[in-house]
């Protein structure tokens, strides 16, 4: 069941095209990671997508509903978490979820929330006094507090030291485990790697891929590079596959077989009791072949 369905989105500012024929669906239960430079049209999408502005041309369903007249309806499903969000600093955290979670039919518990995104030692503190990691943990809480179906994450991590950026994917890991649906955007390129079960890249308002993580861009069948240091009393000619040397004593090829490589090198090594120091195998990451992908998206928007 397809939980978003967009088909030729189209929005325009004039005579800049922001979102320019998008279309794709997000199933039940998945994790969507939208991943694009700025002005590329991510936000205006999900502004759409969410009822906040409405589109100019195609079709988009959310939940079943046109999210430009879904109203209060859509609004009691899904749960948002914008890049910045306005409370009243002078309340405490608790007080805030628990006057956010009047608004909704079947809210969840407020101190389960509160400990899910690890600001239980501040659950009484006023939310001025709270960093700015804290805070946007706080927005966090504001998307679940509602229990939605679906949750639009705009850029959820921004502002995070290492360790609460993990802690907020554990967050979202266990959401995605009750069965709920997740749009993220995001600039972390780790984040994807780790959350999302499908990547949509954007650029100059349209998709130019999209594919998991691990496929996305070709990356799946990109080559893999494999270097080591050349063994002391060894020459390149002995080695049992041809390699290149950088003229320092390191050398290294690029294969699509990378198993098939390693084990002859592995093999060879083994045989004659020497280590092959330095050894390294790298493939495309995902950053990779997400600036490649955007590297002409130099689009201004208005």
């Amino acid at each position: 069941m397809a939980v978003i369905e967009v088909d030729g989105l189209r929005k325009a500012y004039g005579s800049f095209e922001a979102v320019a024929g998008v279309s794709f669906a997000v199933a039940e239960g998945e994790v969507l990671a939208v991943l694009g430079p700025n002005g590329a049209g991510k936000t205006t999408m999900v502004e759409i997508l969410e009822g906040f502005r409405p589109r100019d041309g195609g079709t988009v369903s959310v939940l079943g509903m046109d999210p430009a007249s879904g109203g209060t309806e859509l609004r009691q499903r899904i749960g948002i978490v914008l890049q910045e969000s306005g409370v009243d600093a002078y309340l405490s955290v608790s007080e805030v979820l628990r006057m956010h979670a009047g608004y909704y039919r079947s809210p969840r518990d407020v101190d389960e929330v509160i400990g899910l995104v690890g600001l239980g030692e501040k659950a009484s503190s006023r939310v001025k006094t709270l960093s700015g990691g804290q805070q946007r943990r706080l927005d966090v809480a504001l998307g679940l507090i509602g229990d939605p179906e679906l949750l639009f994450l705009d850029e959820p991590t921004t502002g995070f030291d290492p360790s609460a950026r993990r802690q907020a994917w554990e967050v979202i890991a266990e959401l995605t485990k009750l069965g709920k649906t997740v749009l993220l955007t995001t600039h972390y390129m780790e984040e994807a790697q780790v959350l999302a079960d499908r990547v949509i890249v954007m650029a100059a308002g349209v998709i130019v891929a999209e594919g998991t993580p691990e496929s996305i861009g070709g990356r799946a069948d990109a080559v893999t590079t494999i270097e080591f240091v050349l063994p002391s009393g060894a020459t390149v000619g002995e080695l049992p596959v041809p390699v290149e040397d950088d003229g320092h004593g390191v050398v290294g090829l690029a294969t699509a077989e990378p198993t098939r490589v390693l084990h002859l090198l592995t093999s060879w090594a083994v045989e004659r009791s020497i280590e092959l120091e330095g050894l390294s195998i790298t493939r495309p990451t995902l950053e990779d072949v997400y600036l490649a992908l955007t590297s002409h998206d130099d689009r201004e928007s208005p």
